[in-house]
């Protein structure tokens, strides 16, 4: 370990074990918002803190393996010891590297969901829904919560686009590689001679945005109310409750009419607003980003084919990190962990790279 790294390591042990005593103090017990943000900085230390600590304890224990290496009674042990210990430090050292990247500011927040169907027609829009159900058995498996925010139904029973909230704990650090063009090759329930068909429907993943992360200026947004349309109750075609909000100086437009309510809509109408503005600016600095490193995972361009679903192999392939895994079935019922923590781990190892 190079002398900066421990310089900085350091630094942060002692401020870890500075905030520990502060939170003893009673003049800091006090304080509600002092206590609060002392809590908050000593938790988010602690996994370096603990890390650094047993790295400091493996030096130390291989410092005292290696004179044990001059008596002969103990060398045999003594070479096991060093082996170990070695081994040891390189390991906390690769997770001490990876524990000071710097966070992602949106990793904790919430996640506004977009499935929309592609090229495919009506199997395409089957493929959306069944995305849809992907992710809301992902989201039951992790302890989230997945709400409807709008849909807009297909024919033949699929979705021609959807959007959802998703919360819980670190939902858009757990997500946010699912943006993108996901491809399906399948034979359709309509196919009658058989025939392989290849369809798409586009995944955006979107943090949800506070007013505190997008201002958004009254004067820029135009709004306008109409009939909403569809399945929805007696509301329908009765009641302006339909609501679109346009950004002019973008041109972004959403629109929402899940509610009988004009007001609850704007609501909604708002929150997506906010959050594919916020959006808009992670795209362009990823965009930025991808530009400098090539291999990185997000590029920041939705266009991009991030996956295959071929059910006739039954395989699903994730094009960015050239991984394959098998048993579809279960994958598209919400067992999509260890893909999810593959593209995380690919992510942090391209930041590592010098």
């Amino acid at each position: 370990m190079d002398d900066k790294l421990r310089n900085k390591l350091q630094d942060i042990s002692e401020r870890h074990e500075e905030l520990g005593e502060m939170l003893c103090a009673p003049e800091v017990v006090e304080n509600t918002a002092r206590f609060l943000a002392a809590s908050r900085e000593h938790a988010e230390l602690r996994p370096v803190a603990e890390a650094f600590t047993r790295f400091m304890q493996a030096e130390a224990g291989l410092a005292e393996a290696r004179e044990l290496l001059a008596d002969p009674d103990m060398r045999e042990l003594a070479e096991d010891d060093v082996t170990r210990l070695q081994d040891e430090l390189t390991g906390l050292e690769s997770e001490l590297q990876r524990l000071l990247l710097p966070k992602d500011p949106n990793d904790s927040k919430n996640v506004v969901l977009e499935i929309r169907a592609g090229t495919g027609g009506e199997e395409a829009a089957l493929f959306a829904a069944d995305l849809w159900r992907m992710y809301s058995r992902y989201a039951e498996r992790m302890g989230w919560s997945m709400d409807l925010m709008s849909a807009s139904e297909a024919s033949a029973g699929g979705l021609r686009e959807v959007t959802g909230m998703i919360r819980g704990k670190n939902v858009y650090a757990n997500l946010k590689f699912e943006s993108g063009v996901h491809r399906v090759q399948r034979v359709p329930a309509t196919e009658s001679q058989g025939r392989i068909h290849t369809s798409a429907a586009t995944v955006a993943i979107m943090p949800e945005a506070e007013e505190v992360d997008v201002h958004v200026s009254e004067s820029d947004i135009r709004l306008d109310v109409m009939r909403a349309s569809g399945a929805g109750g007696q509301h329908v075609n009765t009641t302006d409750s339909k609501v679109r909000l346009t950004h002019i100086p973008t041109g972004i437009a959403v629109e929402c009419q899940q509610e009988k309510s004009q007001t609850k809509n704007r609501e909604i109408a708002m929150v997506l607003l906010r959050s594919r503005l916020l959006d808009l600016e992670i795209q362009k600095y990823e965009a930025e980003r991808a530009a400098q490193r090539k291999s990185q995972v997000g590029s920041g361009d939705r266009s991009e084919k991030v996956r295959t679903y071929n059910y006739p192999q039954d395989r699903i392939t994730d094009h960015r990190i050239n991984l394959t895994r098998h048993n579809l079935g279960a994958f598209m019922d919400g067992d999509v962990g260890d893909l999810i923590t593959a593209l995380r781990a690919y992510d942090e190892a391209e930041r590592l790279r010098p």
